[in-house]
């Protein structure tokens, strides 16, 4: 199943990145960095992390999954996984891409990292507000505001 799974998410991966590098312009008239900057790089991340754990799926032992967990495998945690980005792309425009960030950081992290709450909090904290800066103050990219936009 795992395997599947690896194989289905390198499809989409390697559709994606051959999209940002053929669709997309690298550079703008002007000189600067253009759209296809940042999805080239994502592109060829998932790419190769893709093809990083279906090799080391590979390697592995096979264990019988129906033992695991109950019979249950992973399935609890991916449906709340799945909750969690259905709620997260309903709030987006809601509350405002960095609170629905946070929120769904905190919630994702707390359901697969459940041991560690002030490491989850500072997670969820830092890494949106780095994404906030980045995006939305350096590089002035429309982030989604909300409702109440957050003072730059």
């Amino acid at each position: 199943m795992k395997a599947a799974f690896l194989v289905a998410v390198l499809c989409a991966a390697l559709l994606y990145t051959y999209t940002a590098f053929t669709e997309l312009t690298f550079m703008t008239m002007t000189g600067r960095l253009g759209p296809a900057f940042f999805p080239r790089i994502i592109g060829v991340l998932l790419v190769v992390s893709c093809l990083y754990n279906l090799v080391a799926l590979a390697r592995q032992p096979s264990a019988d999954e129906a033992g695991v967990n109950g019979g249950r495998g992973d399935w609890p945690i991916t449906a709340g996984i799945v909750g969690l980005s259905t709620a997260f792309v309903a709030l987006l425009d809601v509350l405002g891409g960095p609170i629905a960030m946070v929120l769904f950081l905190f919630a994702a992290l707390s359901l697969l990292n459940r041991d560690r709450l002030v490491q989850n909090l500072i997670i969820s904290l830092l890494l949106p507000t780095g994404v906030h800066l980045l995006f939305g103050v350096w590089l002035k990219a429309s982030i989604p505001q909300g409702l109440i936009p957050l003072p730059v």
